[in-house]
């Protein structure tokens, strides 16, 4: 993990952590269009650390066009959020569960 210098620190640097649920920076295309949306507010790669991790820094004077750019510039999440996978993952596993009740009482009362 790279360290913040003196000079990010002292020169009125912000970073942020930008996170995926779904691994979605192993794909070069996706991460491009993510660095190129955050890039619209100022954010610049600092550090890939995974495929679900990004650190970005932007210079504090950025802040000032954050009103006309339409989407959150704090935003620390990319992609379907963890409670949308959470949700999806879970309606799989439950409907799973039911069409195998379903079979099993079919194939019972046959």
């Amino acid at each position: 993990m790279t360290g913040y210098s003196q000079a990010d620190l002292t020169e009125g640097w912000e970073f942020k952590i930008l996170r995926s649920a779904t691994n979605v920076f192993r794909n070069p295309d996706c991460l491009r269009q993510a660095l190129e949306e955050e890039a619209r507010a100022g954010w610049v790669l600092v550090e890939k650390f995974d495929n679900q991790r990004l650190r970005l820094k932007r210079p504090a004077s950025a802040r000032a066009g954050d009103a006309a750019l339409g989407f959150d510039p704090y935003r620390t999440s990319y992609g379907m959020s963890p409670g949308k996978l959470t949700l999806i993952v879970l309606g799989i596993v439950l409907g799973s569960m039911a069409l195998l009740a379903l079979i099993i009482f079919l194939i019972a009362h046959a």
